[in-house]
């Protein structure tokens, strides 16, 4: 070999594996199973990545053949006429918006403590010249049809930005909105001539815990983003699903935004594992979140947002401990337990010890502070605090 490029061949290569790489793996995958942050955490597991690796090798660009497998399963599974490969939720609800739009101006209704709104770095005004004009759920839990009516705009007045998308999010912040209000939406947003885009990343949450087809949720809506990373616990991916020309058009909106994908089998193989074998789990991370709050309750910490399906709110400062104190003291346990703010989320590689691990610290935690004098405050109180518009520390995925 030539010294100079030999030089060069040596300056660009990289090894990415650590001396201690599959131990490290190993400990990640220990760290993943008391961890509270979020589902997007989870790991491949060897099961997944050798399925994974047998998948096609197409360039997706072009044709990836395990890639649109996996765009016509998801496509019929949604009951939608097809599918697009994307490789976030973000980039899944913000090509949704940029297709449906066309000439502004525009606006988009849609839930406060929506991703679409707080969440996807003013996405919808940066692509799409859309207006968003977010709505507090006049129940504290969800947006009703007389909260649409209330926030949409119609007409003609040059100084309104009419609404042409309603943008609803199914789960938020792991609590389910209710089909028969989705459904009633869609009527009159239809009747209106305004279109319906769901933010599922969390739908089969949903389907799960209803044992309602993902059709049926998907039916009332002209697109939907479902996301693969968060709850299937696959590394990569979202699918957009909706009509064929509505797709067609996306793909090339995917491509201007440099969402191109090339060697994409891998990935949709992984996502092949986690829909075969990791839906299955979400019953067991809802009865394993819904354990962790009947002991938040047991211990007279206040409840900000119930467990539905996947995630908890609560409020420690009735027992007189601050979200602070707890992560301390949670990092330094012998086997640490990662937490942040009020949102604990469960996931399908959450372990029971972590749970009850937990659940202890918070006990000592309160024993302390009672021989510290603090006299508890009831945790019914606030029970009822979903009414009190709490998400605002809810995480960003």
């Amino acid at each position: 070999m030539d010294p100079m490029f030999e030089t060069i061949v040596n300056q660009i290569k990289v090894d990415a594996l650590t001396p201690t790489q599959e131990a490290d793996n190993e400990a990640r995958l220990k760290e993943v199973s008391r961890s509270f942050i979020s589902d997007t955490i989870t790991v491949p597991t060897k099961e997944m990545y050798e399925y994974a690796v047998r998948a096609s090798l197409g360039d997706a660009v072009f044709e990836e053949p395990s890639t649109t497998i996996l765009e016509s399963h998801i496509a019929k599974l949604a009951g939608k006429e097809a599918a697009l490969f994307v490789t976030s939720g973000t980039m899944g609800n913000q090509l949704a918006i940029r297709t449906h739009l066309h000439q502004p101006p525009f606006s988009v209704v849609g839930d406060v403590r929506a991703h679409i709104n707080m969440y996807e770095a003013g996405g919808a005004a940066l692509h799409s010249g859309a207006h968003i004009i977010p709505i507090t759920p006049s129940n504290g839990h969800h947006l009703t049809l007389k909260d649409i009516k209330s926030n949409a705009v119609f007409g003609s007045d040059i100084h309104t930005a009419p609404t042409r998308l309603i943008c609803l999010e199914n789960t938020l912040n792991g609590t389910i909105l209710p089909q028969t209000d989705i459904v009633e939406i869609s009527s009159f947003a239809h009747e209106n001539n305004v279109l319906m885009h769901l933010d599922g990343a969390r739908l089969w949450h949903v389907a799960a815990e209803t044992k309602t087809p993902m059709s049926e949720l998907c039916a009332p809506f002209d697109s939907v983003s479902l996301c693969f990373s968060k709850g299937l616990g696959s590394p990569v991916g979202t699918c957009l699903v909706g009509p064929k020309a509505f797709i067609e058009k996306a793909r090339w909106f995917r491509k201007a935004f440099g969402g191109g994908m090339r060697q994409t089998g891998i990935l949709a193989g992984s996502v092949a594992y986690a829909l075969t074998h990791n839906f299955r789990q979400l019953p067991r991370v809802h009865e394993l979140t819904k354990r962790l709050q009947q002991g938040l309750d047991e211990r007279g910490v206040g409840i900000l947002s119930p467990a539905e399906t996947c995630m908890v709110f609560y409020d420690p400062s009735t027992i007189g401990v601050e979200y602070w104190e707890i992560s301390e003291r949670a990092a330094a346990l012998p086997n640490p337990i990662i937490l942040s703010g009020s949102r604990l989320v469960v996931h399908i590689q959450t372990s029971n010890e972590a749970v009850d691990d937990l659940l202890e610290l918070i006990n000592t935690l309160k024993d302390e502070k009672i021989k510290g004098g603090f006299v508890p405050s009831t945790g019914q109180a606030l029970a009822s605090g979903v009414t009190r518009n709490v998400y605002a520390e809810a995480q960003k995925a």
